[in-house]
């Protein structure tokens, strides 16, 4: 069993068979070296650039910016380790017009024990019925020297989704 999505198998044969077909024009032509070089580039370019897309497709986590305003689906906290810096993995639906959009996204968010304890007691209320809701903004990180300049810092509030009002009757 392959553990490779079946959507995905036609672009992986797509690629073998133009690499394939690259390898085939390349030994059988008489273009010159530099043609061929560009060719062998552009190929294993496009490698790099069918690997990252993939790997969009599969469920990792998303480089896209997170969503000013979300509904919190789960979480999963990898704690810093030695061998890592930890990371806060998030799935998220966006909020449009006040609804939720049909697909949810994961991101990756850097470790901090601030949002570790948010995150942790938001998944508590998630499991009891409450939804959450966050939103973001971006605010100046404070750097503590000239050597190290503060940069943009990703700032995260969730808290319980508002109750719908309904019409009066």
């Amino acid at each position: 069993m392959s553990s490779l999505p079946s959507d995905s198998n036609g672009l992986l044969w797509a690629y073998v068979a133009l690499a394939a077909l690259t390898a085939l024009a390349l030994m059988a032509s008489n273009w010159p070296k530099w043609g061929k070089a560009l060719i062998v580039l552009g190929v294993t370019g496009l490698y790099f650039l069918a690997n990252q897309v993939l790997l969009d497709v599969w469920g990792w986590p998303s480089r896209d910016a997170m969503p000013e305003r979300f509904v919190l689906l789960a979480t999963v906290i990898d704690e810093p380790s030695p061998k890592s810096a930890g990371a806060l993995y998030v799935w998220v639906n966006a909020l449009e017009n006040g609804k939720p959009v049909a697909e949810p996204r994961a991101f990756k968010l850097p470790y901090s024990k601030e949002m570790h304890s948010s995150l942790s007691e938001s998944m508590k209320k998630v499991r009891q019925g409450v939804s959450q809701m966050g939103t973001t903004s971006t605010k100046v990180g404070s750097g503590n020297s000239w050597l190290r300049p503060g940069g943009e810092v990703l700032d995260v509030k969730i808290r319980d989704m508002p109750v719908p009002q309904l019409p009066e009757k």
